[in-house]
């Protein structure tokens, strides 16, 4: 069915894991029916055989359908089994410290994902039922997936400041690159040894590394040796990274990827989380031009849906204040008081909007209003709205553009680091204990 979470502004950001591993319910890969019995303890819960095995069920028919070759059975599980709980020790801290999902959000996320797919709810969850996912299962991934996206926004992400000298820094540091326009598609194998390990750690990373190396050079497949050798997350992907443009790669990978040609490898690249190797699997140029684009000076008011806040009782508010709004009303002052987004203390003003900076839902409703009009009632991801266009230019944002996207790659950076440092912390705190071996 090839389900796929997207992200979009305004909009929750979604990891993308389950879209090739939602769980399955196959058995083990083996088709040898096993007892089920713990295979690992993760603080105070446990991780069982048959979790282990659903994942490990999935992530072969996702290996299949990309044409990798597994590693040997021994070596993935432990991968899957170390990715379970990494994932175990997030929610766990999650839930210790509060962080949920309403079923209310739940549920909003649901029907996008099923729009997303062009479908009904309901057909979803057939298309699901036929693909031998069930819907129940599925749907605690997500509000799982939801937990980790917001953990991480709020224990590293949110805690990630750029500022404009760092920008301004950027910019000149990128203006003579001959590559500052090219978009790259890479693959990636990490060797991973902890920043600040002793000198015997991080020779024997190395040399595992110029084994690794040796093994592509020997022909063997580059998606296949990262699903066995590489300790990045996404290696049961093959290491294979998503459309990344040239200022969002450290210095040192833009100028290593410059020279090269799609298909080619490079050596080992140390760094201060290990040593990598790389393959370019494809390059595109994005020319820098003028962007002229019609710009839209909004504010909004939100009642958001939630645990206390039917949907019917949204929709009830904000018919409500509009009518208010039809009768004389104040729209910055009805923000101030009743609007649940950030932009209420500034009378729900949002700025300058461009095109796709608002979920589609709001950019329709808003594009179809003059200048002064204010909309009926619109329901979004994020519950109903009240709209209202204040005016309209068309603005050449090039430069805007450009110190956005430099903004972006700076975090971008800044937080993957953070997060990776963060994640190893938590993880060398918790208490762990292996017992694979027995099965």
């Amino acid at each position: 069915m090839g389900t796929k979470l997207s992200r979009s502004p305004f909009s929750l950001p979604l990891l993308t894991l389950l879209t090739g591993m939602a769980i399955v319910q196959q058995p083990a890969y083996s088709g040898v029916e096993t007892i089920d019995h713990i295979v690992a303890v993760v603080n105070e819960n446990v991780v069982t055989r048959h979790e282990l095995d659903e994942m490990l069920s999935a992530m072969l028919k996702q290996l299949q359908k990309q044409g990798v070759q597994p590693p040997p059975p021994a070596v993935l599980e432990k991968q899957l089994l170390e990715r379970i709980i990494l994932n175990r020790v997030q929610l766990q801290l999650a839930n210790e410290t509060g962080l949920t999902v309403s079923d209310a959000e739940l549920d909003q996320t649901l029907r996008r994902i099923a729009q997303e797919n062009k479908m009904s709810l309901q057909e979803f969850d057939r298309a699901l039922a036929e693909d031998g996912v069930s819907f129940s299962k599925f749907r605690d991934e997500i509000r799982d997936e939801i937990i980790l996206v917001r953990l991480k926004e709020r224990e590293v992400s949110n805690r990630v400041s750029v500022t404009e000298g760092e920008v301004d820094h950027f910019l000149e540091t990128q203006e003579d690159s001959p590559s500052q326009s090219d978009e790259y598609r890479i693959a990636h194998i990490l060797v991973q040894v902890s920043e600040g390990a002793d000198p015997l750690k991080r020779d024997a990373a190395r040399q595992r590394a110029e084994s690794v190396l040796a093994k592509l050079k020997a022909g063997t497949e580059f998606a296949q040796v990262a699903a066995e050798f590489s300790d990045a997350p996404d290696a049961m992907e093959g290491g294979l990274l998503n459309w990344r443009p040239a200022a969002q790669l450290t210095k040192k990978f833009a100028e290593i990827l410059t020279p090269m040609k799609p298909g080619e490898i490079t050596g080992i690249i140390p760094s201060p989380n290990g040593f990598h190797i790389l393959k370019l699997v494809d390059r595109r140029n994005q020319d820098t031009v003028t962007t002229m684009i019609d710009q839209t000076h909004a504010r909004h008011i939100l009642v958001k849906i939630s645990e206390l806040t039917s949907e019917a009782d949204a929709h009830r508010r904000v018919t409500e204040l509009k009518e208010r709004l039809d009768h004389g009303g104040k729209f910055e002052e009805l923000a101030k008081l009743h609007s649940e987004d950030a932009s209420a203390p500034t009378g729900g003003d949002l700025g300058w909007v461009s095109p796709g900076d608002t979920v589609p839902e709001f950019e329709q409703a808003m594009s179809a209003l003059k200048p002064g009009e204010i909309s009926g009632p619109v329901q979004s991801p994020f519950g109903w709205h009240l709209i209202q266009v204040i005016e309209r230019r068309t603005q050449d944002v090039s430069q805007e553009r450009k110190r956005q996207s430099a903004r972006q790659a700076i975090r971008a950076r800044k937080a993957e680091t953070a997060f990776q440092e963060w994640l190893q912390r938590l993880r060398d705190r918790a208490y762990v204990e292996y017992r694979l071996e027995e099965g």
